[in-house]
C-alpha cells in the first residue's frame, strides 16, 4: 500500500511578524520609480549611461514613456513598414534644451524630450521597459520640425561581441546607414514631404559633449 502524502504545513504570518520582515529589508522600494526621473543616469556618466528601453527592433506599435505617471505609452503603431534596428529608449536625469539645442547647427530649440540613446545588442532582446547599462560610440544628428532630437548611438556594456567597438567610426558602414534610413523616413508615408534631417554620425566625443549638455539641461529644469 502506497503511503500518503504528508499533510501540508502552513506557516501563519501575523501582521507583527510582516512588518518585522518588511523592517529588515532596509532597501525595500515602496513605490516604482518615474523611469526619467527616479532611475539614475550611471555613475560613470556620460561615457557608460543606463538607458530605459520602450521600444524594440521587434515591436509594431510605437511606445512611448507617459510623463506623468513613468509607466509606457502606448503612442501609435509605426507609421511606415519600417522596424526600428536596434533597441531604442532614452537617457534617465537628461533633457533637451537650450545646450543641447547649441550643438546642433540649424535648431530652433531642443524637443523637450529625454536625449533618445539606440543600443546594439548581439542577442536579441525582445521585452521592452527594461533597463540597461550602454556603451557610448556616438550619435546621431536630427533635427525634427526645427528641433535637435540627437539619437545616441550605444552598445550594451557588457555584449562580448561588441567589446572592442568604441566609436561609432568602428560600426559597418551599412549600419549606420539603415539608423539614418530609419529615422529619415520612419514618420513619411509615400507623396508626404519629411520635416526630418539626418546628418552624419558623430563621433564618441561629440556625443559625450550632447549627454553632458542634456544632463545641465535636466538639472536647470528639473533641479
Amino acid at each position: 500500500m502506497v503511503a500518503p502524502f504528508p499533510p501540508l504545513q502552513f506557516t501563519h504570518r501575523t501582521a507583527q511578524g510582516r512588518r518585522a520582515e518588511f523592517e529588515t529589508m532596509r532597501d525595500f522600494i515602496k513605490w516604482r520609480p518615474h523611469p526619467w526621473h527616479g532611475l539614475s543616469i550611471g555613475q560613470a556618466a556620460p561615457e557608460l549611461v543606463e538607458a530605459f528601453i520602450e521600444v524594440t527592433p521587434f515591436d509594431l506599435v510605437k511606445y512611448e514613456v507617459d510623463k506623468e505617471t513613468g509607466y509606457l505609452r502606448v503612442d501609435r503603431p509605426h507609421k511606415t513598414s519600417s522596424l526600428p534596428p536596434t533597441l531604442y529608449g532614452f537617457v534617465p536625469r537628461t533633457y533637451c534644451a537650450e545646450r543641447v539645442r547649441a550643438l546642433m547647427p540649424g535648431a530652433e530649440c531642443g524637443d523637450g524630450d529625454p536625449l533618445d540613446i539606440c543600443v546594439l545588442s548581439e542577442r536579441p532582446i525582445a521585452k521592452a521597459e527594461v533597463i540597461l547599462t550602454a556603451r557610448v560610440l556616438g550619435g546621431l544628428p536630427m533635427l525634427d520640425g526645427g528641433e535637435a532630437d540627437d539619437k545616441i548611438v550605444a552598445v550594451l556594456a557588457n555584449d562580448e561581441i561588441w567589446a572592442d567597438v568604441r566609436d561609432v567610426s568602428q560600426l559597418p558602414e551599412q549600419f549606420t546607414a539603415r539608423l539614418r534610413h530609419y529615422f529619415s523616413t520612419y514618420k513619411t508615408l509615400p507623396g508626404e514631404r519629411s520635416v526630418v534631417e539626418v546628418g552624419e554620425p558623430y563621433s564618441r566625443e561629440h556625443a559625450v559633449k550632447v549627454i553632458e549638455a542634456a544632463m545641465a539641461d535636466y538639472e536647470e529644469e528639473f533641479g
